[in-house]
Formats: structure tokens, sequence, C-alpha cells
């Protein structure tokens, strides 16, 4: 792909609040900025998915990491150094002043989940835009692409649909989803990383 010219228009597209799909090192995503209501909206709507499952939120490192849930508790912190950049997906207490909607029901407005990708164009655009808010590229229930023509087949007329980034096969598996609490943790979703995995960091 044209990586400079395609960075410029995800970027702008973000900006205007519309949803781009892009390639992660799982599966085919589709992103919007978190911070504009409206691009959250058409997110939700473009999937078809139900506005009591929050959207998780991709960030490009650390840093970007603390600004939406502050410095980790013990067991997130372990998982975070172990396993990030990757395919894990860490549940965590919002930092006050994170108050964007990320949809789920009214206890998800005091947690996020946070995914660092193990995916260096993923990494810049987080770099050059800031945290994505971001859910697999399939209709709610259905399978997640994984290339750019399962990407269009599946979304053959959305108008909020701006970037379809064609990034190769993306044919991994979707993260796995932990909760963590302090020293405690949960698993959400099982995915890529096994729970032994987990339990052995």
């Amino acid at each position: 792909m044209d990586e400079s010219g395609t960075r410029a228009r995800v970027l702008d597209a973000l900006a205007r609040g519309l949803v781009v799909a892009i390639p992660t090192d799982t599966v085919y995503g589709v992103a919007a900025d978190p911070t504009q209501p409206e691009a959250v909206a058409r997110l939700f709507a473009l999937k078809d998915r139900p506005e009591d499952v929050p959207l998780p939120v991709l960030v490009g490192g650390l840093e970007q990491a603390e600004v939406l849930a502050g410095e980790f508790e013990p067991a997130a912190a372990r998982l975070a150094s172990r396993f990030w950049p990757g395919p894990l997906t860490l549940v965590v207490p919002r930092r006050p002043g994170f108050t964007v909607d990320l949809g789920g029901p009214p206890s998800a407005r005091l947690t996020v989940g946070i995914r660092w990708p193990d995916h260096e164009w993923i990494k810049e655009i987080c770099a050059a835009f800031g945290p994505l808010a971001v859910t697999s590229a399939n209709p709610h229930g259905a399978s997640p692409a994984t290339s750019a023509g399962e990407v269009a087949t599946y979304f053959p007329e959305a108008e909020d649909l701006a970037v379809i980034v064609d990034g190769g096969t993306c044919d991994g598996t979707p993260s796995t989803v932990m909760e963590c609490r302090g020293p405690a943790t949960r698993c959400l979703r099982a995915g890529a990383l096994s729970p032994e995995m987990l339990s052995a960091s």
C-alpha cells in the first residue's frame, strides 16, 4: 500500500469523525475517534453492535494507556510488561477525567479496555492521532475479517466507512480480554493468549 498517502487519508477520516478499517496483529478492525460521540455512534451502527457491549481502545504505547487509565495496578502492570505489545486487551479502571462514552452499561463508565497491538502501522497511526476506539471488522456475530476484501464484502455500501486499509492477510486469533483489579485478574474472553500463558507470567 502507499503508506504515506494511506496514512494521510486515515488521519483525515478519523479527524472528520468517520470510521476506518485497519489491519492489526490479529484480525482487521474498524476504528474511530473515541472522543467524538458521533464517531463512536457510527462505529456501533456500522457493525450493528449492541450498545450494551463497550468498545475497547487501541493505543500506540504505555504513555497513551496511562492517559486513559493512569498508572496500572499490580496485575495489569504485570500482564502489560509481559504481553504488550500483543494480543491482550486489559480492562482496567479509568483515569479520572477520561469520561468518553464507549458504550456498555453504566458500570462500564468506570473501566476501559485497552490494547497495544504489535503492529508497526497501527502504532504510527496512534502516535499521530491518539488512541482509537476499535472493534473487529465484521457485522456483530459474524467471523472477523482477515483481509481488506472481506471487509469490503461485509460493508459494501457503508457511507461512514471512509477508508479500508489493505494490509494483507491478518488471520490471527482475536485478543484475550482480561479484567484487572488490583492484584486480581478475570478472563472475560478467551483468545490468542491461553490461561496457562497468562498465569505463568
